[in-house]
């Protein structure tokens, strides 16, 4: 039985907890009297309770983030009365702000804010010599990346299986978007890179061919990006797959050469754009060059094989709904394969909350702290919002409907916000919900609607579904299609590489349809 156990719930089991995998390597001797639990937050906190008592730790340390903290307050609650002498430690960015307002935090014996690497090792020391210190939060400064044991050879065989791998070369980020939690960060720090390429040696060989980097700004530093590019090109294998955050503005010429020699599917970028609104970029101290941003979407569409996934956020102080429409129009013609729209988030710490009186801006309380409404946004509009933007996951990011989407704003300079927000108004009527609706029944959603209002004959629709339906390679065309096609269209092998890459590579060889 492990005298220290570290855990926590991950958003899907297919996560992996990465920063308890840094605590667990930076231990030192007490390594061996640790063990690490990952559950996730479709478990019921008895039940995750149940496992960590069965455990018999001596202590206790739970990594909290927005999107377990209702569970993990839940399950601190049932353990506290469970097994009341039990120290737990909580840490993480949800408890690292705003420390002294959760209840959670006051159940704890501790909270560690900040990067615990290693700091949490000195607590555990103390605790488990019966020596608790005096304060119930400590603070961890930032350590120095050099000095951190890398954590890489904690990732199981049946991490390297079935779960993401996370790896990252640096920490921090530059600028100051005040929705962001990174805009508390010190400046970007690079970790050593010799050790950093050696680990990732040992992750390919070991059979790891998709990899997560969390880097903030993957390319801020144009030395480290481009020596990791090569690195992977001078190792390319099948089913190689490499998911990057970058910035939008900054890529020069070195890079671009290095991205286009990559075959297509193999690199995906996070591109967190956020606002078109200029006014709205000063308001939230958020710098960007919005001619350079467009002309490097345009070289990574047009000369190379990336995928690209840029986020917008509805919400944000200044923005009215049509000015993040008119932005949203922007973003469709540059032409990502998937555009994630995310509701403004007040985030713990944040200095997003100077505008609140200024702009209205009213927060759902619980996590993970959607905006509800702002001076110039309200109520009734955010709720279409969620809509559009569950809709717009189900239809235009599912890779179900490439060659569909666009019919819903088929007229010449047709707005495609304004398309898709009829689209979505109409099918939350028909349907009476924006979950859980089964693709076939999608489908006959999405015909009744472009044969309907949209008037496009049924032949014709029918056709270019069936061709969307059958594009990943499925065999049977639904019958609300069926009936109204002449000829069968051929069907297509599936271009998926992995499950796990099954919505990059439905987009493969397709026109696009279209936080952070």
């Amino acid at each position: 039985m492990p005298d220290i156990l570290l855990a926590t719930l991950n958003a899907k089991y297919i996560h992996s907890a990465f920063g308890l995998r840094y605590l667990m390597a930076n231990l030192g001797d007490l390594q061996p009297r640790a063990e690490l639990l990952e559950f996730d937050i479709q478990q019921r906190p008895m039940d995750i309770a149940e496992a960590i008592l069965a455990r018999q730790p001596r202590l206790l340390g739970l990594g909290v983030y927005v999107w377990n903290a209702t569970p993990t307050t839940e399950l601190v609650e049932a353990l506290k009365r469970l097994r009341p002498e039990l120290p737990i430690v909580l840490g993480g960015p949800e408890v690292s702000f705003e420390t002294d307002q959760q209840p959670l935090a006051r159940m704890a014996d501790h909270v560690v804010t900040g990067e615990a690497d290693l700091a949490f090792a000195d607590l555990c020391r103390d605790l488990l010599a019966g020596s608790p210190p005096a304060r119930h939060v400590l603070h961890a400064e930032p350590p120095d990346l050099a000095r951190l044991v890398l954590p890489y050879h904690l990732y199981t065989n049946q991490d390297v299986a079935h779960r993401v791998v996370y790896v990252e070369a640096s920490r921090g980020c530059p600028f100051t978007c005040e929705f962001c939690l990174s805009s508390l960060d010190i400046p970007g720090r690079a970790a050593p890179l010799e050790p950093f390429l050696s680990a990732l040696e040992d992750l390919l060989r070991r059979g790891v061919r998709q990899f997560k980097f969390v880097d903030r700004t993957f390319n801020l530093n144009l030395q480290t990006s481009r020596t990791l590019l090569q690195f992977f090109l001078d190792r390319l294998e099948p089913g190689l797959f490499l998911h990057f955050e970058m910035i939008p503005d900054r890529l020069p010429e070195g890079l671009r050469t290095l991205i286009k020699r990559f075959p297509p599917g193999t690199l995906q970028f996070e591109v967190g754009i956020q606002t078109f609104n200029e006014e709205v970029c000063g308001l939230i101290q958020r710098r960007q060059n919005l001619a350079r941003l467009e002309d490097n979407f345009r070289f990574l569409r047009e000369e190379t094989g990336v995928h690209v996934h840029a986020d917008l956020l509805v919400g944000l102080p200044g923005e009215l709904l049509e000015s993040f429409g008119a932005g949203f129009d922007r973003l469709v013609r540059l032409g990502p394969q998937e555009i994630q729209i995310g509701l403004l988030k007040r985030l713990r710490g944040t200095p997003i909350t100077r505008h609140d009186q200024a702009w209205g801006m009213v927060y759902n309380p619980h996590p993970p702290y959607e905006i509800l409404q702002t001076r110039l946004i309200p109520f009734a509009d955010l709720q279409r919002m969620r809509r559009f933007a569950r809709y717009w996951d189900l239809v235009a990011n599912s890779g179900n409907f490439i060659e569909s989407t666009p019919l819903l704003w088929h007229t010449p300079g047709h707005s495609p916000f304004h398309a898709f927000l009829a689209w979505s108004d109409w099918l939350f009527a028909a349907a009476g919900r924006s979950d859980a609706i089964a693709l076939p029944r999608l489908v006959s959603f999405l015909f009744q609607y472009l044969t309907g209002p949209g008037g496009r004959p049924a032949a014709e629709v029918a056709a270019i579904m069936a061709r969307d339906y059958l594009r990943p390679g499925r065999r049977e065309v639904p019958g609300c299609l069926k009936e109204h096609l002449e000829v069968l269209p051929e069907t297509r092998a599936s271009t998926r590489s992995t499950p796990r890459l099954k919505r990059q590579a439905r987009h493969l060889g397709g026109e696009p349809g279209g936080n952070g």
